[in-house]
Formats: C-alpha cells, structure tokens, sequence
C-alpha cells in the first residue's frame, strides 16, 4: 500500500502509544515520517529503526512543543531533511487527572500548554508547508472528554475543545488551498487501558478484544446516561458549520447525526 508515496508526515509524540502506531500506519502507506518526542528518545529512535527496516524513511526530532520556537526549529528540520511537509498529526498531550477544585494554576498551564498551545504552534510552523503542498493535512488526536465533558479531566478536556475549535477554524480558512484540518476523539484505547484503566478493561482485552478499532469504549452522553461504543469521528470540513459524528455501536449498527457546530 503505497497511498502516501512521496509525501512527509510530522506525528508529534510519535514515539510511543497511539502516536507510535500512527506513524508506523502512515509509513505503511508511503509517508517519510518525522517522529517528535520530547524526552522518550529511545523508543523514537525505537520506531524510526521499525520503519527504515521495513524499507520506509525516517528521522526522529526532539522538541517540546510547548515552546514555538522549538516547534518552529524542528519544522525547518523537516523541510530540510524531506524537502517539505504534507501531513500533520497533532497527538502529543498531557492530562492530569484531578477533582477541578484541587487543581492549580500550575496544572492549568502544563496542560493547556502542550494539548492547546502545542497545536495551535504546530500548525502555525507547518501551515506554509502544507499549503505549499496543495494537499496538506492536518490531524488532531485527543480523547473523547474534549467533546462530552468527564469527570476529573476538566482542564485537559478544555483545552483538547479549544483544538476542535482551532481544527474547525482552519479547515474554513486552508480549505481554499487544498488543506484540510480535522479532530478525530477517542475512545477507550487497549494500550493505556492496560497500563491504566483497571483489571476488567484488561480482562476484555486477554479474552480477544485485541484490536483497539473494535474495543468497546464506555462514554457517558449529556443526558446522564451510559452508552458502548467503539470509536467517534469528528469531521470538519470548510464551509459546513457542523460536526458529522460516526458511533459505531456493540451490535455493528452505524449511525450517523449532525450536532449544530
């Protein structure tokens, strides 16, 4: 599968988790990738290593993209090691969970710093390239508490809204260049569940729910209630002010609404 052949791809926080196995997809697909990692320099060289031995190219770059003129810094890496940039993957985040009130400013600032600023950096360092490109793509992963809300993740949660809001704004205004910008929020993800989420999740997973893409996620909607389902899609695309979402539910049913933007 060759689909991407001659294009460069940026994962931020490409190294490891979701982002480790976004940039093995898209070097799959033919991407050059650009791993980013802030201190996790092991397991990116871990991942480029993958990639060259299947045939694929590419080169780790270390930037906390909390700082733009890091961020700017590794984007000028990229344009001179691949000649350009096509793709890029906003994933890198921080989440602490904490009861809002005993959170503080300091804990406001870390996360909003990377999951809101580190966004709005990339794409301001990246935006010239991908336009360039006339085929430019910008992705921003986060949980799915940026779109429902949870409990423990307020701050976290807000700042991920602020990137959908950012994903929206510029898929209007790049979309004329042939840029495209979408959010796509995530479920229950079988890697951190393991680490993270407890024993039944981890049950669930050993009895052969292996493939995150079918692993049942439980989310809670706004009307209080409890509802399964296996991945959401946030679609923004230029000009339509609403947001498509896909629930692909336990029974294989696929039901699509829109939800005023």
């Amino acid at each position: 599968m060759n689909d991407l052949a001659g294009r460069v791809a940026l994962v931020t926080g490409g190294a490891r988790d979701v982002g480790a196995a976004i940039s093995q997809a898209l070097a799959e697909a033919g991407a050059a990738i650009a791993v980013n990692y802030h201190s996790s320099r092991d397991e990116a060289d871990a991942v480029v290593a993958q990639i060259q031995k299947a045939g694929g190219k590419a080169r780790a770059y270390q930037a906390d993209i909390a700082n733009f003129e890091a961020v700017k810094g590794m984007v000028a890496g990229v344009k001179a090691d691949f000649g350009g940039l096509d793709i890029l993957v906003n994933n890198a985040g921080l989440v602490l969970r904490k009861r809002f009130i005993e959170t503080t400013p300091e804990d406001w600032h870390r996360q909003i710093d990377i999951c809101l600023y580190g966004a709005i950096h990339c794409c301001h360092a990246a935006a010239s390239l991908l336009e360039a490109s006339g085929r430019g793509r910008i992705i921003s992963i986060m949980g799915d508490s940026s779109r429902i809300g949870e409990s423990g993740l307020a701050i976290g949660a807000a700042a991920r809204a602020g990137t959908i809001a950012l994903m929206k704004s510029l898929a209007r205004e790049m979309g004329r260049t042939g840029t495209t910008a979408n959010s796509i929020a995530l479920g229950l993800i079988e890697v951190l569940a393991r680490q993270k989420l407890g024993r039944r999740q981890s049950r669930q997973a050993r009895q052969g729910l292996s493939d995150p893409s079918s692993w049942p996620a439980v989310g809670r909607g706004s009307d209080g209630r409890t509802s399964r389902i296996r991945r959401r899609e946030l679609d923004h695309r230029p000009g339509d002010q609403r947001q498509r979402r896909v629930q692909h539910g336990l029974n294989g049913r696929r039901r699509q609404c829109c939800i005023p933007g």
